[in-house]
Formats: structure tokens, sequence, C-alpha cells
């Protein structure tokens, strides 16, 4: 099976925080985005990039 285009690289998960609470992220395939439980903050992944931006994340239900 290939990677789509856009897929994002897992391997920058373990330089990436969440800009909120400086903890780490848990990535959401599925959803495709990186979820901080501290900060109750999902992060969009955009065409493979992550937008590490508070406004806008989406809050966790």
């Amino acid at each position: 099976m290939t990677e789509p285009e856009h897929a994002f690289d897992r391997h920058m998960l373990e330089a990436l925080i969440c800009p909120q609470t400086h903890t780490t992220l848990h990535y959401d395939a599925e959803k495709q985005e990186l979820v901080s439980k501290a900060a109750g903050l999902a992060f969009p992944i955009r065409n493979g990039i992550p937008v590490m931006l508070v406004d806008e994340a989406r809050a966790l239900d």
C-alpha cells in the first residue's frame, strides 16, 4: 500500500509538543489530528503539515 501524497511524517511527532501546555501529542490517523490530552485540543494536519495554532485547534469533547 502506498502512502497518500501529503501523508504526515510520524517522525515529526517526536519534535512537536503542544503549544499551550508543552506536553506530548498523540497522532490520530483517522481524523488527521495531533491530540493534546492535557490541553483538551486537537490540532489539524492539513496536506501533511500540522497546524500548531491554538486558534485553529478543535476542542475535545
